[in-house]
């Protein structure tokens, strides 16, 4: 289990995360919404080291990881899918993968991992030799995920996969989160599109100005007004 306990982060003057608590179980989708500049990704980039948080503690599997190296972070088995894709595009396809599986070293353990992520992106196994900056937006997210994908996560966060998507191709990512799910990997998923996190969620938080506001299960806070008028445009 992945645990924060009253997490603070400032940025100079800035209290950008005031005190934020939430777990995410093991096995479950756990999502959290909220305007831009709720805290979100500064939650996420918290958790993998690249923000040093003021006060608050983060564990995972019983262990502290607050304030450990980034690297030492992914190969605990927590992975960040960052927002806006960052894959290399001068890199191939093939290339980028590998670069997820930096910090491993059993071939074979790679390669099966390499061949899954095809399974699950076909997509990318027709354009394997193909340079990362050549593929589509929706081409360039598969690859985010099968990259993060190959360092082996135990737990996967995401930072707005579907941003900037169309919208069979967001519908063809939810499906892949939750088919990442099944297979065993927990999910921390950080999404403004609000109906289709929730759908796929366990757990919600919702975070209002670096708090976090409410929370409870996916389909329960899909039916809450508060949720309805502010996040999904109904009256």
């Amino acid at each position: 289990m992945l645990i924060i306990d009253n997490l603070s982060v400032h940025y100079g003057g800035i209290h950008a995360l005031r005190g934020i608590s939430l777990e995410v179980p093991a096995g479950k989708i756990v999502t959290l919404i909220g305007a831009n500049g709720a805290g979100k990704s500064t939650t996420l980039n918290t958790i993998m080291g690249l923000v040093k948080p003021s006060s608050g503690a983060i564990s995972w599997n019983g262990a502290p990881i607050t304030g450990h190296k980034t690297k030492n972070i992914v190969e605990s088995g927590v992975v960040l899918v960052p927002e806006g894709r960052r894959v290399f595009p001068n890199l191939t396809v093939d290339e980028n993968l590998s670069l997820g599986a930096y910090s491993r070293t059993k071939k074979s353990e790679i390669e099966a991992d390499r061949e899954r992520v095809f399974s699950l992106f076909t997509r990318l196994a027709e354009r394997r030799r193909q340079k990362a900056g050549t593929l589509s937006g929706g081409e360039q997210q598969m690859l985010a995920v099968g990259r993060a994908l190959m360092a082996s996560p135990k737990v996967l966060m995401m930072d707005e996969p579907s941003l900037g998507l169309a919208p069979l191709i967001v519908g063809m990512i939810f499906d892949i989160i939750r088919q990442i799910n099944q297979s065993g990997v927990t999910v921390l998923l950080v999404e403004q599109n609000a109906k289709a996190a929730l759908e796929v969620a366990d757990v919600g938080y919702v975070m209002e100005t670096g708090a976090i506001g409410f929370s409870g299960p996916g389909r329960e806070l899909l039916a809450d007004d508060r949720v309805r008028k502010a996040y999904l445009g109904e009256k």
